[in-house]
């Protein structure tokens, strides 16, 4: 396809690299080839989670060989996918942009230019499932999805396609996303999504998923209020037990059903605050914290 046929908007792809390194070669091969095929101007950012010194030495390596701007974005110190690709979209300057997690690839590169197709029927924010994941996801999504109220319902994803639109709109709402996924879900903007056939190869963070279920979901209180009400059965059901016994004329006396009482209610509240102080953690950080991530440096290769 020359390039008067491909296509004219200007697309970004993010990756994020991280300790566990990767077949670099291989996955970047097969992205810039998709991206050459079917579009005239594009760029690749790369953002550097700690990766691997062989890992970077790969990637230069095959930077050396590319027409298209390269761009590794160095993290001063290890900071997790979020933090890192939200960087990584901070720099990048495409009309649309992929995100891609993980650089491993069991699906099909012609993928990438599904998703651009669907975003072109008027997505703004396009996800890649597979049609299989692990127990783990398969319980955060379902939590999630019952109590966050959005009208699109999260999956595991391979990676995902957004406009600039949703990546300035969500950032236009909160200065810091903890989970951009449930972000762009929360934008109003329309999703579309595309399904193959295959297993996840990545798993939800833990800290991630109960940050996620905190902020963008109602299931923190529903939980604290499902604890203070089965306290108060508890004790309305102790406060009839103790008169039952008095009103029989046969009170017992001793600690073991004031101690059973004093420890359940103690462990009621504080699981309650547990979740406040949870909460109040995330209110300082969506409120409070102005720097998202650490940039070391930036190291752009062009031929």
């Amino acid at each position: 396809m020359n390039n008067q046929e491909k296509e004219k908007n200007f697309v970004s792809a993010v990756v994020y690299l991280g300790p566990e390194g990767g077949d670099v070669q291989g996955f970047f091969t097969e992205l810039s080839d998709r991206l050459e095929e079917h579009f005239a101007q594009y760029e690749l950012v790369v953002v550097n989670d700690c990766a691997p010194a062989s890992a970077l030495e790969r990637l230069r390596e095959f930077a050396a060989q590319m027409t298209k701007p390269l761009t590794i974005l160095h993290m001063s110190l290890r900071q997790g996918v979020e933090q890192c690709m939200n960087a990584g979209l901070d720099i990048s300057i495409g009309d649309y942009v992929y995100e891609f997690d993980d650089i491993r690839m069991n699906w099909d590169s012609s993928l990438i230019w599904e998703a651009y197709r669907k975003a072109m029927e008027g997505n703004d924010i396009v996800n890649v499932c597979p049609s299989r994941c692990g127990g783990r996801s398969r319980l955060f999504y379902r939590l999630f999805n019952r109590y966050s109220g959005s009208a699109y319902r999260l999956r595991t994803e391979a990676f995902r396609l957004v406009s600039r639109r949703a990546v300035n709109k969500v950032h236009a709402v909160s200065a810091y996303l903890p989970y951009r996924k449930a972000a762009y879900a929360a934008s109003g903007l329309k999703m579309g999504t595309l399904e193959y056939q295959g297993q996840a190869v990545h798993f939800q963070d833990l800290d991630l998923g109960v940050n996620s279920l905190l902020l963008y979901t109602t299931a923190g209180y529903r939980i604290s209020f499902g604890i203070t009400l089965a306290m108060l059965v508890l004790a309305l059901a102790e406060l009839v037990y103790t008169l039952a016994v008095t009103v029989a004329g046969h009170p017992i006396e001793g600690w073991t059903t004031t101690m059973f009482v004093i420890t359940c209610g103690f462990s009621g509240l504080f699981a309650i605050m547990t979740l406040v102080v949870k909460y109040l953690s995330l209110i300082l950080d969506t409120v409070f914290k102005k720097q998202q991530y650490f940039v070391e440096s930036i190291e752009k290769i062009q031929k």
